[in-house]
């Protein structure tokens, strides 16, 4: 299979970078932000640990709108193979 190019957007990245300083915000809030900006503007992809976190976080209920956003961009950039 061929290498997921997708990167975070320039919207997400700012929404990412303004979860990290929120000091209200959750640790998997956070997490998943800075796997997001991790991504941004290279072409890194999401690891296996984290994929199953962004899962299981847009298949819940307890996460707000912000944290599942960045969850699916998340996964939007895993390894095409798994």
């Amino acid at each position: 299979m061929g290498k997921n190019t997708k990167r975070t957007s320039s919207k997400l990245a700012s929404q990412a970078a303004a979860t990290l300083s929120d000091p209200n915000a959750s640790a998997t809030a956070k997490s998943l932000a800075a796997s997001a900006l991790a991504q941004s503007g290279t072409g890194k992809q999401t690891g296996a640990a984290m994929e199953d976190k962004a899962s299981k976080v847009l298949q819940s209920d307890k996460y707000s709108d912000d944290t599942k956003s960045l969850a699916g961009t998340v996964l939007a950039q895993s390894n095409k193979a798994r």
